[in-house]
């Protein structure tokens, strides 16, 4: 067998493991919580139903690739939760990609590797949306599921505006209308708390 097309499908096979590494945000659709696999297709899917909305012109597929690309580190790395920084490890991130990424042909490895650092860099306007929109998702998710994880006491109002505000950086449309959605949210959080 050709060498570059096992190196491929061995990494096919390598990236499967994503579908067993489980987020902490819920489906829109039920109380179960999603994987990997699946926050990447969708939000992949939001880029191209959203990406009228970035602050710039982007290149589309690049922002596909960043999105379908940037949780394989967690096969090795797992994933964190975003508010908690005392469980993010970036060095070991980094070596998941090198290790993951580096199964590929070198062209491949090269352009997967460098993508996934220019996702995590935000250095560019296809980075900065695509992170937008991976900030995004999650937050619609547990708004959806009236702030559960939000409720649990592991953040407040100002972590959650910190952490995402960024959003604008790729899409102020997106940012203002989800700014106003976490705004009220908290708004009800606070009356709930009140009240017990």
């Amino acid at each position: 067998m050709h060498e570059r097309l096992l190196q491929q499908l061995l990494f096919i096979k390598e990236i499967d493991k994503i579908k067993s590494i489980i987020r902490k945000s819920q489906h829109f659709s039920d109380e179960n919580y999603e994987n990997d696999a699946e926050h990447s297709w969708h939000i992949s899917m939001m880029a191209l139903i959203l990406s009228e909305y970035s602050n710039v012109k982007i290149d589309i597929l690049k922002v596909i690739k960043m999105l379908l690309i940037h949780d394989i580190v967690e096969i090795d790395a797992g994933d964190v939760y975003v508010y908690d920084k005392t469980s993010f490890d970036c060095e070991n991130e980094h070596k998941a990609a090198e290790r993951i990424f580096g199964m590929l042909p070198d062209d491949q490895s090269k352009e997967f590797l460098n993508l996934w650092l220019e996702f995590e860099e935000r250095s560019t306007p296809e980075a900065r949306f695509s992170n937008a929109i991976d900030r995004l998702q999650p937050v619609m998710q547990n708004i959806d599921h009236d702030c559960k994880t939000w409720k649990s006491g592991l953040t407040n109002h100002e972590k959650v505006i910190n952490m995402n505000e960024k959003i604008g950086d790729g899409s102020k449309a997106l940012w203002d209308y989800i700014k106003k959605e976490i705004d009220d949210a908290f708004r009800t959080i606070d009356i709930q708390q009140e009240n017990k």
